[in-house]
């Protein structure tokens, strides 16, 4: 009885060596881990397409200069000052509450608001004397394509990652809904999307806010020939009332301002193109659609799958 009860001793003494082992040791103990925010250095050199900039590893008093507060917002970094355009966006109004308007003309006010870092676009003056008053860095519009001009601004913020999985999980959301709605009006199905913005007609490409980089790059959505040819490279194309009709696809997505004159809608031109007739014409407050940052990407693709799907 005793030689067969040493070999299962034995067994059992192998056993608890293993587990005891397996207790001290952590499985995720050899993975590298990402230093805390009390660990990080105070500053980091950003490589800005004007060349290196030295700016706050954790910003916190943000001056946006341009069309980029709402992918500032959406990494959940404070502002402190916004252009005009953001300011007066009634999506932003909660968000932008205690935040001042400013302008790239009025150092004053922004040297009173301590930044710490300011964003603003190529065409921002006075950008030398902004440098003195704190970090600056500066964008030339479309340099990017509006998702990796959101990882870009991600990277300048310390919130790369977090940029990353925004854009990966807007893509597939994007697609599925394109997808879905081809399903429904066809794979040859064209849009179009037009804005009437100081008392002229505009009609987009695919790559100037307004939703177009989400209908035409994302969910593959056609747009009408005339567009293509006009738009697709300037990005937007002026036209009168009376040629709109040439422009027209079978869906018409209208960027409206109620502060500009839209009589044009009461005209026959206007009421005899198909897709006023078919009630396919999808209003969107204009002040709501004119950028492409992730809160209003994320308004305006629920605003396609409410209108073309009906959910």
């Amino acid at each position: 009885m005793r030689k067969l009860l040493l070999p299962v001793l034995a067994v059992l003494l192998i056993l608890m060596s293993a587990c005891s082992s397996k207790a001290a040791k952590p499985a995720d103990e050899s993975a590298p881990k990402e230093p805390t925010k009390a660990e990080q250095p105070a500053t980091f050199t950003y490589q800005s397409e004007s060349g290196p900039v030295d700016v706050p590893s954790h910003p916190e008093r943000v001056i946006v200069l341009s069309s980029y507060a709402g992918n500032v917002m959406s990494l959940g970094v404070k502002l402190v000052g916004v252009d005009s355009w953001s300011k007066m966006n009634p999506r932003f109004q909660d968000e932008l509450k205690d935040v001042q308007e400013v302008s790239d003309e009025n150092l004053e006010k922004i040297i009173e608001l301590d930044p710490d870092l300011i964003v603003g676009l190529d065409t921002t003056k006075n950008v030398d004397k902004l440098k003195e008053i704190a970090p600056t860095v500066i964008y030339t519009y479309g340099k990017l394509d509006y998702l990796k001009q959101h990882i870009e601004i991600g990277k300048l913020l310390n919130k790369e990652k977090e940029a990353q999985a925004w854009v990966d999980d807007f893509k597939q959301r994007a697609a599925k809904a394109g997808a879905d709605i081809k399903a429904k009006i066809g794979e040859n199905a064209t849009v179009s999307v037009i804005e009437n913005f100081d008392k002229q007609l505009y009609v987009f490409g695919d790559h100037w806010a307004r939703g177009t980089e989400i209908l035409y790059q994302e969910m593959k959505l056609k747009m009408p020939e005339k567009v293509k040819e006009l738009a697709m490279k300037p990005g937007y194309y002026a036209l009168s009332a009376e040629v709109l009709p040439e422009f027209a696809g079978d869906y018409i997505i209208f960027s409206k301002s109620k502060d500009t004159d839209n009589s044009f809608q009461n005209t026959d031109t206007y009421k005899n193109i198909p897709a006023v007739k078919n009630n396919r014409v999808y209003e969107a407050d204009s002040k709501s659609f004119y950028f492409n940052d992730p809160l209003t990407l994320d308004f305006q693709l629920e605003f396609f799958i409410e209108k073309f799907l009906g959910n």
